[in-house]
């Protein structure tokens, strides 16, 4: 049992390694590089690969962290927008992947739940954050076009990715099938 909470939280450090990583490679491509998302994929793994909880954890520090040592993405209102659309990621997609049978259909469920809940947690998040004093609207357009238009390329790179690595893992055991393991913090496995 703390051999598998040991390595859910060796994974989920690798994770936020790789959200912290990723924009440095995909900003190298100016005319799509943040609309590939590159943060999105490691939380969503994440949710996966070691839960709910660790999910969610590793979406909310991810954009803050980076805003903090890296100055981007900036912290008011983007980083804090993001850090619940991507908490909102993990959670959902380790939720339902726990929740649903093992079967290739339910990765792409889960996957879909988790990013439409992101996007909306996202735009609400922004909604509040525009009810400030002095703060730009937030419109129906803007909402659209960052949830969805600008977003299309990133939308496609993660119902392409994270289904088939999802896949792999579970092919060759790195994802536990018994979804007791796959709990919360497995609390589950230690009532045994």
């Amino acid at each position: 049992m703390k051999h598998i909470q040991i390595k859910k939280m060796v994974l989920s450090a690798f994770f936020l390694a790789l959200a912290l990583a990723l924009p440095f490679l995909t900003g190298q491509i100016p005319e799509i590089g943040s609309m590939l998302l590159p943060m999105h994929l490691p939380v969503l793994l994440c949710g996966f690969v070691c839960g709910p909880w660790w999910g969610l954890a590793v979406g909310l520090v991810a954009p803050v962290l980076r805003s903090v040592i890296f100055g981007m993405p900036p912290m008011y209102p983007t980083a804090l927008s993001m850090a619940l659309e991507l908490g909102t990621y993990g959670l959902v997609s380790g939720l339902l992947y726990a929740a649903l049978p093992r079967r290739a259909w339910s990765v792409y469920a889960s996957l879909l739940c988790a990013m439409i809940a992101g996007r909306l947690v996202w735009g609400a998040a922004r909604l509040l954050m525009t009810m400030a004093p002095g703060a730009k609207a937030f419109t129906w357009p803007l909402f659209l076009s960052g949830a969805v238009t600008a977003a299309i390329p990133g939308i496609a790179l993660q119902i392409v990715v994270v289904p088939a690595l999802v896949l792999l893992l579970e092919k060759y055991g790195q994802i536990p099938l018994e979804k007791e393991e796959h709990g919360q913090f497995g609390a589950e496995k230690a009532a045994d």
